[in-house]
């Protein structure tokens, strides 16, 4: 099943930083935009890294100095620093986590599950950024209708992958959850198609009332043959 690309819900009108622009600007944009986090670029548009209000809160934290002893000050080693940082390079996250343009979504929640972010930077061949795609950016795909859904699910799914057409399947969607009812020839076409309407983007579960005519699912053991002498 083809997925929806990152390019398809990414925000193109990214507000950023370079590496030089001073802490003070950083906030301001931040509270300006009313955003948590931004990406900062080099002289050439490729991803140094990303700034966040987590990473200026340092400045605030460790305003009365270092506390506790050294095992706490080795532990906050990363935090200190970015503390004394005056320009975004000083205070940044490096490197960033960023994803190729020809990303699914699928494959983008994969990576920012992984890597426990809330944003990835779109990055085209050359590394330079293109866009900001979100975890709201991801959750978007479950705003399609239900009418969308149940269009894809029975030209992309049944007609064009399965060859099985609506006189075989009737397919209801009814708040993002897909009900499938009909005949199908064998009990494996039956459970792919259940795998593959699971996987259409927008889709929150399946409910596969579907039967088949032939269980081709079972192995029927060869008949034992004795040499004779």
């Amino acid at each position: 099943m083809t997925h929806r690309t990152v390019s398809d819900v990414m925000t193109t009108d990214v507000i950023s930083v370079r590496t030089t622009t001073p802490f003070h600007d950083i906030a301001a944009l931040l509270a300006t935009h009313h955003i948590g986090a931004m990406p900062v670029l080099n002289p050439d548009n490729t991803i140094a890294g990303f700034v966040s209000q987590t990473d200026l809160l340092h400045k605030v934290e460790f305003a009365d100095g270092a506390e506790g002893g050294i095992l706490y000050r080795v532990a906050r080693r990363s935090a200190a620093r970015k503390a004394e940082g005056r320009v975004a390079t000083d205070v940044m996250t490096a490197p960033a986590v960023t994803v190729p343009l020809g990303s699914s979504i699928v494959a983008a929640a994969k990576l920012m599950g992984a890597a426990t972010v809330k944003h990835l930077a779109v990055v085209d061949d050359r590394g330079r950024l293109v866009g900001i795609v979100s975890r709201g950016d991801l959750l978007n795909v479950f705003l399609r209708t239900d009418a969308e859904i149940q269009q894809e699910v029975v030209k992309a799914v049944f007609d064009r992958q399965l060859c099985v057409g609506p006189a075989d399947v009737r397919v209801v969607v009814d708040h993002g959850v897909v009900t499938l009812h009909g005949c199908l020839e064998q009990k494996s076409m039956a459970t792919t198609a259940a795998g593959l309407v699971r996987s259409v983007d927008g889709v929150v579960s399946v409910v596969n009332h579907l039967t088949y005519r032939v269980d081709d699912t079972t192995s029927v053991e060869p008949p034992y043959y004795r040499r004779v002498a």
